[in-house]
């Protein structure tokens, strides 16, 4: 699979070939105040118009609302204004407006091939790198399985920005790791047919071929050798056999050693405990933790980050047949513990164990799962945040310190005694859920933590909600698969490399 983001640049001015110019509108005192005109923009809609840019602006119903936009006519160049919000303008907020903006852009009825320049009045590195990745993840356009040629709506990005030397830096961290975003938007968004565990698997490889990343594939018989019973038993009522991808990206100097474990269930029909019609079709996005953690480990080892990271993504399709698991069955996980299976619709955590497990004998500091997990996160926290589970206090302010880093909203949540209890079984060391329809996100991350061992530190992202914008877009979210947790993932890495 393959994509061609626009191209991202640094600019000390407006490009003069530029077909879209953004340019911001903020509240300056209760005043409607512009960012980034020139006074070359200015002199053009004096001559076209008989007035000033600002004046035609508002009286076109432009506004200092985050994420509002608005097209002028042509006057050489096509200005977009958008909305920046007050003058206390945060990395977010720059990065949802420019990503709204190039939205907007990319629906222009005659959008082919366009070159963007943003001018924004940015100095500062953070800045930068937050408006060139809102630009590519704004421009993105899934891609559509059809015998009609599509055409890139926006060939190339420039941002304009004066002062430090390092800003052609952030521009580059920029561009990888929106780029690896696109990715995983892009592996989740994939029909399930063109993406079963083996096709996944080579694609994780392919991806992984230009950087200093081993990878090595155990299909089925290998896990079936190597014990893993919980990728075995979710995978086995499948024609499509489960894979497990390891990889390992390993740079000189690094002294800090970050697991990574992403949920691949490729497609989920609920198994035995097979879904209700209505709630099967966006089940194909049940391998975005895997898609963030393949494409993480691509930006990172790209940016040439200097932390070691071992990753494992954990690939099933979730299927009913007469070799199909059932509820009830008990199996022998990875590191030979015994679970009483409650329901076949709980896969994730099953395969997510395994992977834990293995990545355990790694002997990381620090290990981080990424999974669309439970329905039950989505109840409590919503379509847009997603939850966050840790064996302590400092992995979690961590884990949230990178994902406010990031542009990504996370919300802890707690593992009690009470909740660990609901595991409790008298057939197998434990149950794979709870007995009760209480606290489900609670009661899989209890599990999960299972199969860490002590000395470990341990992080849990449930991202089931924002992993798949069944809604309208908004900032430099599309509908679709949004490719959440990579740029926390990116982010994480730094902060650990530093």
């Amino acid at each position: 699979m393959t994509r061609n983001n626009p191209a991202l640049s640094l600019s000390k001015n407006i490009d003069r070939d530029a077909d879209v110019v953004i340019i911001g509108l903020t509240a300056v005192g209760g005043e409607p105040t512009l960012v980034g005109s020139t006074a070359d923009v200015e002199k053009s809609y004096q001559k076209a118009y008989g007035t000033g840019l600002r004046t035609l602006a508002l009286a076109l119903g432009a506004s200092t609302k985050l994420e509002s936009t608005v097209v002028l006519p042509p006057a050489g160049q096509r200005v977009l204004l958008v909305g920046l919000g007050d003058a206390d303008v945060t990395t977010e907020h720059m990065r949802r407006a420019v990503g709204a903006a190039l939205r907007t852009a990319v629906r222009l009825p005659d959008a082919k091939g366009l070159k963007v320049s943003v001018s924004l009045e940015l100095s500062d590195v953070e800045m930068v790198q937050a408006a060139g990745e809102g630009a590519i993840l704004g421009s993105y356009e899934p891609q559509k399985f059809s015998t009609v040629e599509k055409f890139s709506k926006v060939s190339a990005i420039s941002v304009v920005a004066t002062g430090r030397a390092d800003l052609r830096g952030a521009v580059e961290t920029a561009r990888v790791v929106a780029d690896a975003v696109c990715r995983a938007r892009d592996w989740s968004n994939t029909p399930p047919n063109l993406l079963p565990p083996a096709v996944f698997a080579d694609e994780a490889k392919h991806s992984l071929r230009d950087e200093r990343v081993a990878v090595e594939v155990l299909d089925d018989k290998a896990l079936e050798k190597g014990g893993y019973g919980g990728i075995m038993a979710v995978g086995g009522g499948s024609a499509n056999r489960p894979r497990l991808v390891r990889m390992q990206y390993v740079p000189r100097g690094a002294t800090f050693h970050l697991a990574l474990v992403g949920k691949g269930i490729t497609f989920d029909s609920g198994g035995l405990d097979i879904k209700p019609a209505g709630q099967m079709a966006g089940m194909k996005y049940d391998m975005s933790g895997a898609a963030a953690v393949i494409a993480a480990v691509q930006a990172i080892a790209a940016l040439g980050l200097k932390v070691k990271v071992t990753a494992y993504a954990a690939m099933a399709e979730n299927m009913p047949s007469s070799t199909a698991y059932r509820s009830s069955d008990v199996m022998t996980m990875f590191d030979g513990q015994t679970v009483e299976n409650s329901n076949t619709d709980a896969e994730g955590r099953l395969v997510m164990a395994d992977a834990i497990a293995r990545a355990a004998i790694d002997k990381p500091h620090l290990i981080v799962d990424v999974a669309t997990l439970t329905g039950a996160c989505m109840v409590a926290l919503g379509a847009r945040i997603g939850g966050l589970m840790a064996s302590d206090d400092h992995t979690a302010d961590r884990l949230m310190d990178a994902a406010e880093a990031g542009g990504e909203e996370f919300w802890q949540l707690p593992i009690t005694e009470e909740i660990r209890s609901q595991l409790e079984t008298s057939v197998a060391d434990m149950r794979s859920g709870g007995k009760n329809r209480y606290g489900g996100a609670l009661v899989a991350g209890a599990f999960l933590q299972r199969f860490v061992p002590e000395g470990i530190a341990w992080g849990h992202l449930d991202i089931a909600g924002p992993a798949n914008n069944e809604d309208g877009e908004y900032g430099c979210t599309p509908k679709g698969g949004t490719g959440v947790a990579v740029r926390t993932l990116v982010a994480l890495a730094r902060q650990l490399a530093l």
